[in-house]
């Protein structure tokens, strides 16, 4: 087993309609707006940037991503991510009797040296620390969703 590979999926309910939570999560750029783990964003062309997240734990992840599907008829947003974090990452949307299911798949492989070092003992904490920073995530692009 490579302890350094992760794949995670998690599921967002919103109050808000398929449409607008497209409209939200395809703007990378403003992520850091209602997303407090992702500091910075900085985009590079129409379908590619950088982006540096921060949780809990006292380390950054800086990776470059690149747009490999957009579609907002099938509601899917997915981006190939290279640097610290090597793999892929998507949004899966559609409609619910809430608002929208917003379903997260993604499988990296962790590139930062440290990370790689502390693979074993650390892996626990490192699933704990994106936990939060998806559970943070949700409760940021509610509220966004909520004032606008």
């Amino acid at each position: 087993m490579d302890w350094s590979h992760y794949r995670f999926r998690c599921v967002w309910k919103l109050p808000a309609p398929p449409v607008s939570v497209y409209a939200a999560l395809e703007q990378a750029d403003d992520y850091p707006l209602w997303w407090p783990q992702v500091r910075e964003v900085n985009r590079i062309d129409d379908c590619s940037g950088t982006i540096r997240i921060r949780s809990l734990l006292p380390y950054d992840l800086v990776f470059a991503a690149q747009e490999v599907r957009r579609d907002p008829t099938a509601g899917v947003l997915e981006i190939a991510m290279t640097g610290d974090l090597d793999g892929w990452a998507r949004w899966t949307l559609t409609s619910d009797v809430f608002g929208t299911r917003a379903r997260y798949d993604q499988e990296v492989d962790v590139r930062k040296p440290l990370m790689r070092r502390l693979a074993v003992p650390g892996r626990p904490v490192f699933r704990a620390n994106h936990a939060l920073m998806m559970r943070a995530g949700q409760r940021g692009l509610t509220a966004y969703l909520e004032a606008v």
